[in-house]
Parts: structure tokens; C-alpha cells; sequence
């Protein structure tokens, strides 16, 4: 295959993805996806990063082609509030952006109760 052909069979493996898609994905959190703050177990910021791009990952996939996968080069996270062991959380994972093979989503996270997080990937 040649520079040009692989080229544009990467580009075709993502004809299916249109701005605007969105995906939701939704978790429990678990003693292993918790950080200590005192006395609590609370969803940590960094098991909420993999949840993002977890989300984000599960949104693009089924479009890709066989043996392809998906990396990511940048989160923006805000945290906004903490979510006990036990709770459920979920992400509502938007696809704002394609630029060539590269992909931006924005993707909001709930709890039970409230919003909890934020973020672009």
C-alpha cells in the first residue's frame, strides 16, 4: 500500500462520524475508582479522566475499522464536585469536532444528584 492509499483509507475509516453525535456511558464507583478525603471514598479526578476518555473511546469505536484504535493527545478536566463510594456516575459525551482523523468531544458528568465534572478531550 502506498503513502496516498493508506492515507485515505485511514480518512475513510471515520466517514461514519458527524459532528453532534453523542453517547452515553454510565459507571459505578467503586472502591478501586476512589481516592481517601479524611473519612470518605470519593470518585477520584483521575479515575474521572479515564472515565472521559473511556466514554469518548466508546462513542467513536463502532465506527472505526477492524484493527484500528484511538489515541488521545490532550483532556481538559474540571472536577466540580465529589461523588461517594456506591454512587453511579454517568457521561454525556458529545462529538464537536472532526479535523481530518483528528476528533474533539466534550463530555459532561453526572452523579445521582448534580453535575460533577467537565471536560474536552
Amino acid at each position: 500500500m502506498t503513502g496516498g492509499q493508506y492515507s485515505q483509507a485511514r480518512e475513510e475509516s471515520v466517514d461514519t462520524l458527524q459532528v453532534g453525535m453523542r453517547h452515553t456511558v454510565e459507571w459505578e464507583v467503586t472502591e478501586k475508582l476512589c481516592t481517601s478525603r479524611g473519612e470518605y471514598k470519593v470518585f477520584s479526578t483521575p479515575s474521572m479522566t479515564q472515565f472521559v476518555e473511556m466514554a469518548s473511546q466508546s462513542l467513536a469505536a463502532p465506527h472505526l475499522k477492524p484493527g484500528q484504535g484511538q489515541v488521545g493527545i490532550s483532556v481538559n478536566i474540571r472536577h466540580l464536585a465529589p461523588t461517594p463510594i456506591g454512587k453511579n456516575v454517568r457521561a454525556d459525551v458529545e462529538l464537536i469536532g472532526i479535523d481530518r482523523r483528528r476528533l474533539a468531544f466534550k463530555v459532561k458528568v453526572f452523579d445521582d444528584v448534580e453535575q460533577v465534572g467537565e471536560a474536552e478531550h
